[in-house]
């Protein structure tokens, strides 16, 4: 199958491409981003993917599948750029493998979506609608993009989408939003709140992602690794130190202190578990995480 992957240049888009091509799949990338040190029978353009050049790859290459990738997460970048990549980005790779004849696209979209709240439900299932901008605004172009890629199961039935919303991940590549949170020596806690975290190995995200594209599958998944575990063992296991901040204080000290940078949506993430149900996707693809949550807390830590 020749399979186009955008944002193959992360760290999770590389470890997908080199499973791809491992299985034997014909692999075409596409990211504004270099990388120098790519797999031999890869091929690599470094395209924007909203631009005309990007659908040049389309058309010249005409790929069975895509895995649409090339989103920002990080809440550093302007809000004007991120909604032009997530939003627009999104846009323009349905119209391009809807017009240059796609069998399947695959959307990898992210658990947080589903919002933290203190009324929301132990367990998130795919049929809860993505509330997370309700109290995390900042996330409203990621939402946006979910639901327009939803929206393709109706737009262009002739194309299997698939929309997986996949927990955080973790490990080596000390890469992701998690990750980033974990960055430094010391991390924040909101006395009186120790919320269950739910991440996966980055390679175990990888294999979920390349058992989506062989399955083929329609409709929105969840991606679930290993059980969550307590915020406050998260930061003990990956070898940081739990600092105990007042609500109303941590918008004042967040940046500062070695303390990581956090927008002020995320602070419901401190208190409330996001907890997803992935067994939808384990029975269509018999998917197994390979990792559990402390080796993926050590790979990360030791790495």
């Amino acid at each position: 199958m020749k399979v186009l992957v955008t944002g193959i240049a992360g760290r999770i888009g590389r470890i997908v491409a080199r499973r791809l091509l491992f299985e034997g799949h014909e692999v075409i990338g596409i990211d504004r981003r270099p990388w120098p040190d790519a797999p031999k029978g890869l091929q690599m353009h470094n395209v924007d993917i909203r631009k005309r050049p990007a659908e040049n790859v389309f058309r010249n290459s005409r790929p069975d599948a895509v895995v649409h990738m090339a989103t920002v997460t990080h809440f550093t970048s302007r809000q004007e750029e991120r909604n032009r990549i997530n939003l627009d980005g999104t846009r323009r790779i349905f119209e391009f493998s809807a017009m240059y004849g796609v069998k399947a696209v695959v959307f990898v979209g992210r658990h947080t979506y589903y919002g933290a709240a203190a009324d929301s439900p132990l367990y998130h299932s795919e049929t809860e609608p993505p509330m997370g901008v309700a109290v995390f605004p900042e996330l409203a172009d990621l939402v946006a993009a979910d639901l327009f890629a939803g929206a393709a199961l109706w737009r262009h039935p002739e194309m299997k989408t698939v929309v997986l919303r996949t927990v955080y991940t973790l490990g080596p590549s000390r890469h992701g939003t998690l990750a980033a949170f974990l960055r430094g020596t010391v991390v924040p806690g909101i006395p009186g709140f120790d919320p269950l975290f739910h991440f996966i190995h980055e390679e175990d995200a990888a294999k979920a992602i390349c058992l989506a594209v062989k399955h083929e599958l329609m409709g929105v998944y969840n991606v679930a690794g290993p059980q969550p575990v307590p915020l406050s063992t998260l930061i003990e296991v990956t070898g940081r130190r739990r600092v105990p901040i007042p609500e109303a204080l941590l918008p004042r000290v967040l940046g500062r202190f070695g303390l990581p940078r956090l927008p002020v949506g995320a602070m419901g993430h401190l208190k409330y578990p996001i907890v997803i149900d992935g067994s939808r996707f384990a029975e269509k693809t018999g998917f197994e995480h390979d990792y559990d949550e402390v080796q993926t807390m050590e790979a990360f830590r030791w790495a």
